[in-house]
């Protein structure tokens, strides 16, 4: 038991090597003055990118839960530090999709194995009800992470633009040997006589039909996970038209990811006074006002609103995923988060590539600002029918 204690340190550990991204603050540029792509085929890659994660992240979590959270976690290593080698070596959009669907297929076998080995660590300690705590120290861990590779990457990438995906390989390798120090948790037995395939299908029915609670939950988490999605790739572009000199740009994406981290670490508090309903009504008032300040606003310090939807970020993914965890069966743990992902990447999928072509029309203020609208309009019904299906459904949690 005191070696499964380990995988908490552990999990910290991988995350803060995970989300250590050197190149993630100047990766736009890179991809826009190294490679020469347009917004409309930066938001397509990405799009890309989340069609690789989509078509592995079910059948991945599925995976996970059968072969062990520690095998897929160091499968995952090993496809970063190749996914991260062949950016190295990158000088097409060719070249980059390649990489991009590596670290996507690297994604999909981290997603949900991560938050179910910590889940089920806790679990056999007795200690489920610290779940939300330990996860928002995971996701303050991982921004951490992200904020000490962005601190130094705008100037990294001025002395060598490759420089900051040389040093990416490096921390993978580190992530690996973390993953290899993890103790697996026992596999649950408890599973009903199907085929592979019928046992997919009960899951996703489970999770879409048969349980309200957890269908709005991940409905309602997808949408706020867009809404904080869109500025990572096109805050970098509207800091460059705003005149931010490429010297802030990594001090500018460290801040944001430490705003993230700070929030994650008192979610669990701020959901304990303000419970579902006020957080739901702050992650809706977070949305738009960052959305009007860098649609309407603009100007220099214009990216500061972005720091609103990064706090909305770092909060709702431990409350959220708190939830989800409640409501999943152990024997199917990571399946089911894995689904929730895959309905974020299967959105982002189908909108990412309008949105980048709105960019490279009329502009990334003006894109802010429509979008704005967008969530203005569909996040209120949304919300509304997540706090209803707990409101309507006492049933017991999963167990």
């Amino acid at each position: 038991m005191s070696n499964l204690h380990g995988n908490i340190r552990k999990l910290y550990a991988f995350s803060f090597l995970q989300m250590m991204l050197f190149p993630m603050a100047i990766i736009t540029l890179f991809w826009k003055d190294h490679i020469g792509l347009s917004l409309t085929q930066i938001l397509l890659l990405q799009s890309i990118f989340s069609i690789a994660t989509v078509l592995l992240e079910y059948p991945s979590g599925y995976i996970s839960d059968r072969l062990g959270y520690r095998t897929a976690l160091s499968f995952a290593s090993l496809l970063g530090i190749l996914g991260w080698g062949m950016y190295t070596v990158a000088d097409s959009f060719g070249d980059v999709l390649l990489a991009e669907i590596l670290l996507g297929i690297s994604l999909s076998f981290i997603s949900g194995s991560d938050s179910a080995l910590l889940y089920e660590t806790l679990k056999l300690e007795g200690n489920e009800a610290l779940y939300a705590r330990c996860e928002g120290r995971v996701t303050g861990f991982s921004q951490s992470g992200e904020a000490l590779g962005a601190i130094f990457a705008g100037m990294l990438y001025a002395a060598f633009p490759l420089s900051p995906f040389i040093l990416q390989v490096a921390v993978w390798i580190a992530a690996l040997v973390v993953t290899r120090g993890m103790v697996e948790t026992p596999r649950d037995s408890a599973i009903q006589a199907r085929s592979h395939l019928a046992e997919a299908l009960h899951t996703a029915r489970y999770a879409f039909w048969d349980n309200p609670r957890l269908r709005y939950t991940i409905i309602f988490n997808t949408l706020l996970g867009l809404a904080s999605f869109f500025p990572v790739w096109l805050i970098q572009p509207y800091m460059r038209q705003s005149g931010v000199p490429l010297a802030w740009f990594g001090p500018v994406w460290a801040g944001a990811n430490l705003m993230v981290a700070l929030s994650a670490m008192a979610s669990h508090r701020t959901h304990h006074y303000l419970s579902d309903r006020g957080m739901t009504l702050l992650f809706i008032a977070l949305i738009v006002a960052g959305y009007f300040g860098l649609g309407v606003m603009g100007g220099l310090f214009g990216f500061l609103f972005y720091y609103l939807l990064t706090c909305m970020r770092g909060l709702r993914g431990p409350m959220m995923l708190s939830h989800v965890q409640r409501e999943t069966p152990s024997a199917n743990r990571a399946a089911l988060l894995s689904l929730q992902s895959l309905t974020f990447r299967l959105c982002f999928a189908c909108v990412g590539p309008y949105v980048g072509r709105l960019a490279d029309s009329v502009g990334v203020q003006r894109t802010f600002h429509l979008l704005m609208y967008a969530f203005l309009i569909a996040l209120p019904p949304l919300g509304l029918l997540f706090l209803r299906s707990f409101r309507e459904q006492r049933g017991a949690p999963a167990s």
